[in-house]
């Protein structure tokens, strides 16, 4: 009877779990599926009651107009959603060209123009630049997607710059540009996929930090007027009947908290699969049977 095959010490990997995957997909599904159709099924807006009140016909209870706080978690998510996949797209829009370009020129002064005006935004704190900003102009929704992913830009141009520096250096690169191969060719074909694990990565903890900005802002009354239907506006509006009617608060931060808890289980999964995937199984020599006299 044959012995099968022993892998090397150390090397043995585990197969990937699903659990994980399916506890981020579950997290985020929820709060997707409540911000994008939420407005469809929230229906006509119905008589106000007392405000901070459980019961009569409102399961989740009034807020603090008297409005029915399940139909404004219908209505509240698609804002917070929307404005931070815009914000997160926007950014990696404008950093990726960036930091790709800085990677593969030889010149330093093009690197350093690139570069450098990106390290005076990274120097200035995110909500203080968007407060800022909100002080001086009004921004609606789709400005402040702009001021979340001009924020964004330059912490996401230098990973990327960082990222794809060290695969512009490789010979592969070398021997593209030797043989005459377009610049976009070697950016994206080359560099750009050997960085896609690390910006993947990067896109699922940014996208998070996007979520809570966003929030931030609209907590703070940035992009949203100060009686919207949004899960943030939610939040701030309804603390002050926190322990009267709870459900105010609590849903609205819930599903804000699943959304970003779940995007990162979702990325983390994927990443975690990838690489495992990705890792050689290497078998030792199988052992001779001895024969015995």
């Amino acid at each position: 009877m044959s012995t099968p095959p022993r892998r090397a010490p150390g090397r043995a990997i585990r197969p990937l779990r699903p659990g994980r995957f399916l506890l981020g997909l579950l997290l985020v599904a929820v709060p997707l599926l409540l911000a994008l159709l939420g407005p469809l099924l929230a229906g006509e807006p119905g008589p106000r009651a007392a405000s901070f009140t459980l019961g009569g016909g409102h399961w989740a209870g009034t807020d603090f107009v008297g409005r029915d706080v399940w139909r404004q978690v219908l209505l509240g998510g698609r804002t917070v959603v929307l404005t931070a996949l815009c914000a997160t797209a926007l950014a990696y829009a404008v950093a990726l060209p960036l930091g790709l370009a800085a990677a593969l020129t030889h010149r330093r002064r093009l690197e350093d123009l690139l570069m450098r005006p990106l390290d005076v935004l990274l120097a200035i704190p995110s909500l203080l630049l968007i407060l800022l900003v909100a002080a001086v102009f009004s921004p609606g929704t789709v400005g402040l997607a702009l001021l979340v992913a001009l924020v964004n830009i330059p912490d996401a141009a230098r990973i990327i710059r960082a990222t794809a520096a060290e695969a512009a250096a490789r010979p592969a690169v070398e021997a593209l540009r030797m043989q005459g191969e377009s610049w976009w060719r070697m950016a994206v074909g080359y560099v750009g996929r050997s960085a896609l694990r690390t910006l993947a990565a990067d896109a699922g903890t940014r996208l998070t930090g996007v979520l809570y900005l966003v929030a931030t802002a609209a907590f703070l009354g940035v992009g949203v007027a100060p009686d919207a239907a949004d899960w943030a506006v939610m939040v701030d509006r309804n603390r002050t009947g926190l322990f009267v009617q709870p459900w105010a608060v609590v849903l609205p931060a819930v599903l804000i908290v699943a959304l970003t808890m779940g995007t990162n289980l979702l990325f983390d999964a994927a990443l975690t699969g990838r690489a495992r995937r990705r890792t050689p199984l290497r078998a030792l020599p199988r052992p001779r049977k001895e024969k015995h006299a």
